[in-house]
């Protein structure tokens, strides 16, 4: 079996740059560049026939390459604590597509997926269940400013994870142009 999700990577000095708001939260397990990725949708666990298949109907979404942008941070949980750091992707018609057909590609290979509202983002870091609350509220007013020129995509990728006690570590399965 293997854990797969589809991804936009980010490119190198957007990583970059991100790097250098990963700091000042005690806490935080940041996300290395290696490891930055904008998930179009998430498979998990998929036996090596149907990711196969998947990976088949993947290569069948159109081309079209396309501009995303990034801005503002915040943080997912619940009312109990914050368990994300995560950095804002501008809402856009052909992001939305993408990731949509992302999610019929893998219908049409069997693939059974968790219903989600697709909700993009960046993730940053992970956080500890006891990191500070105001100081995450903190961190967030610190950063809210972030707003990237235009990211071009021009391909997406199929990726595999591998969870362990490091974090996770992810492996590029498949490239597709866009």
């Amino acid at each position: 079996m293997l854990r797969l999700f589809t991804a936009l990577p980010v490119p190198f000095d957007v990583a970059e740059t991100l790097a250098r708001r990963q700091t000042g939260l005690p806490g935080a397990k940041w996300r290395t560049p290696e490891q930055l990725h904008v998930t179009l949708a998430f498979f998990g666990e998929v036996d090596e026939r149907r990711a196969d298949d998947l990976a088949a109907e993947l290569a069948r979404i159109p081309p079209g390459a396309f501009d995303i942008g990034l801005k503002g941070v915040g943080a997912f949980g619940d009312a109990q604590r914050s368990h994300t750091l995560w950095a804002g992707v501008e809402p856009g018609e052909r992001l939305t597509v993408l990731a949509g057909r992302c999610r019929a590609a893998a219908e049409r290979a069997g693939v059974r997926m968790e219903p989600r509202v697709y909700r993009p983002h960046l993730t940053l870091a992970y956080l500890k269940t006891q990191t500070n609350p105001d100081r995450i509220g903190a961190w967030i007013t610190g950063h809210n400013l972030l707003h990237s020129p235009p990211i071009r995509v021009d391909r997406f990728g199929l990726y595999s994870s591998v969870l362990s006690d490091g974090g996770s570590h992810y492996e590029l399965e498949r490239e597709y142009p866009l």
